[in-house]
């Protein structure tokens, strides 16, 4: 009948679950945003954040995420960058976007006022970035239902509550396209912080979902791109050192020597 994918609700019920701890406790639940790549291929996913998760009392996906009303907005968007770099096709409800308050009524309008204001514009803003992001770069959609998509670089760190993973994908040209995504879901600035990479050259930063264009702080701004040095760590044979913002992700594109 042409019904190629199934909703992920494994990694939406673990990962809400996940996200609602307060980052202090984040790291006795780790398993938590890890467990989905051991099944992640078991069927063709799509991960969904669908009208269920935002009715019946269950709050916005705003009001989900702990802390004041900054560390909020900031975990939301550490998710949906997390989301978006998961392995998988991605279904985010109306509303979402930019971060409605109240949850979802079918009797009413979408509070689309909310979005002439930050911080729910700059939210509006950070998921179209993201919508654009997964579109133009391959690494992060074209190998999505295949494990050759997708290498753990660190998934160990409980007790810094960091997960770090590449995604791999062919461009236009056949070349082999590198994207490093990682995430700090703590408040603690994570300067330095050093990751394997599995080549040398330079990696460029495409995302930093703390920039203050978004309505992040903006701690890891003057961090463009960084470079491979001849360091082992985490299994692989050159490391980068990574500004983690806290609360934040941050993805960055291998582009060569």
């Amino acid at each position: 009948l042409g019904f190629g994918f199934k909703w992920n609700m494994g990694w939406m019920n673990a990962s809400l679950k996940y996200m609602s701890h307060e980052p202090v406790h984040r790291k006795y639940h780790h398993g938590m945003a890890t467990f989905s790549m051991i099944y992640a291929y078991h069927e063709n996913y799509v991960l969904v954040l669908s009208h269920d998760e935002v009715v019946h009392g269950k709050g916005s996906m705003v009001q989900k995420m702990p802390g004041d009303r900054w560390q909020q907005m900031a975990n939301l968007r550490m998710f949906y960058a997390w989301m978006f770099a998961h392995p998988g096709k991605k279904l985010l409800f109306m509303g979402c976007e930019f971060a409605q308050w109240e949850e979802w009524d079918c009797d009413t309008s979408l509070d689309w006022h909310l979005a002439d204001h930050a911080p729910h514009r700059t939210m509006q803003d950070f998921v179209k970035a993201l919508n654009e992001l997964y579109q133009q770069e391959p690494a992060l959609h074209a190998l999505d239902c295949s494990s050759d998509g997708f290498e753990w670089i660190h998934h160990h760190a409980a007790e810094t509550s960091i997960v770090a993973f590449l995604r791999l994908g062919a461009g236009a040209d056949g070349t082999l396209r590198r994207v490093l995504c990682a995430a700090n879901y703590t408040p603690v600035p994570r300067p330095g912080t050093r990751l394997g990479v599995p080549t040398g050259g330079t990696w460029q930063k495409l995302l930093d979902t703390d920039a203050q264009s978004f309505g992040g702080g903006g701690f890891a701004a003057s961090q463009t791109e960084v470079h491979a040095e001849d360091v082992p760590e985490h299994g692989r044979p050159l490391s980068i050192r990574v500004d983690l913002p806290p609360l934040g992700a941050v993805a960055l594109l291998w582009t060569g020597d």
